[in-house]
C-alpha cells in the first residue's frame, strides 16, 4: 500500500518512514510533506492511497488540508502529540491515531487498520464522516480548550482565559485571567508544538504569551509585553523581531 507521510517536523517525518520500512512491510513511503502545501502536490503526483498525518502545523493544519482535497475520501492514520483529553474526542469519533513519540506496536495496528480501509469501499467516507463528526463536537481538540494533568484529575482551560504560560525546569504554569494557576508536567515546548501560533507567541524561553491579552509593549524596563491583567513579560532579543511584526501600527 503506497503512502504518504505529513509532518512539519523533518526528524518526525524521517523517523516514521525509517520505522515503517523496518516494521510495516506491507506500507511503501512514496513521498515526505513537511506542509499541506507540499502533501498537495505529492498527493496529486504520487497517487497514494492512504496518508498518515501530522494534525497540529504551522498555517493549514491536517484538517483543513483534508478539507482542501475535495471529496478525495484518503484513509488516514493521524499522528499527534495532543494530551490525553483530546485523545479522547479521537477515541470517541473512532478516528485512528499514533501517539508521538510512536511506538512500534502501535505504528504494526494502525498500519494494518489502514490496509483494511483502504480496502473497503466504504471505509474512507465512513472515516470523512467520523472526521466531521469530532470537527463538530464542542469537546474535540479543535474547541479551543486544553487539559491539564493534575493530581486530582484534567483540569480545562479555555484558550481564551489562559493569559500566559511560563517555564519552571520541565514544569509550566499557566495562568488565567481569573488569577488562578494551573501546573503542569509538560514541557514549555509541548503547549508551543500545541498550541494556535495565531494566538500564542513564545516570547522568551520561558514565556508564551496569548496576543490577545496583550495591551501595550514597553522598552522602559527591557523590552516588556504588558499583559491586560498588567504583567510584564520579558520578550528576548532574539524573539523580539517576529514579535514586533505581530503588533500593528497604524
Amino acid at each position: 500500500m503506497r503512502v504518504l507521510i505529513v509532518d512539519d517536523e523533518p526528524d518526525a517525518r524521517e523517523n516514521l518512514r525509517m520505522m515503517i520500512e523496518e516494521h510495516c512491510p506491507e506500507l511503501t513511503v512514496v513521498g515526505l510533506a513537511g506542509s499541506a502545501r507540499e502533501a498537495r502536490e505529492l498527493i496529486a503526483a504520487e497517487a497514494p492511497q492512504g496518508l498518515f498525518l501530522d494534525i497540529k502545523m504551522p498555517g493549514e493544519d491536517g484538517f483543513e488540508l483534508l478539507h482542501s482535497l475535495h471529496g478525495q475520501d484518503l484513509p488516514v492514520v493521524f499522528t499527534t502529540a495532543y494530551d490525553e483529553y483530546a485523545l479522547q474526542a479521537f477515541k470517541e469519533n473512532a478516528l485512528d491515531y499514533l501517539e508521538k513519540p510512536v511506538d512500534t506496536t502501535e505504528l504494526r495496528r494502525a498500519a494494518s487498520r489502514l490496509c483494511r480501509m483502504a480496502g473497503d469501499p466504504a471505509g474512507a467516507p465512513q472515516q470523512a464522516g467520523a472526521i466531521a463528526a469530532l470537527l463538530q463536537d464542542p469537546a474535540s481538540p479543535l474547541s479551543h480548550r486544553m487539559a491539564v494533568p493534575g493530581r486530582d484529575g484534567l483540569t480545562l482551560v479555555k484558550h481564551e482565559d489562559i493569559l500566559y504560560l511560563e517555564a519552571s525546569d520541565s514544569y509550566t504554569t499557566i495562568h488565567t485571567r481569573d488569577g488562578k494557576r494551573q501546573i503542569s508536567s509538560k514541557h514549555i515546548r509541548v503547549f508551543e508544538n500545541n498550541l494556535d501560533p495565531k494566538r500564542f507567541f513564545r516570547v522568551h524561553k520561558s514565556y508564551i504569551i496569548n496576543l490577545e491579552h496583550l495591551r501595550a509593549f514597553s522598552r522602559g524596563e527591557g523590552n516588556m509585553a504588558v499583559l491586560d491583567n498588567g504583567a510584564m513579560i520579558p520578550v528576548s532579543r532574539r524573539k523580539l523581531p517576529d514579535f514586533l511584526a505581530l503588533i500593528p501600527t497604524f
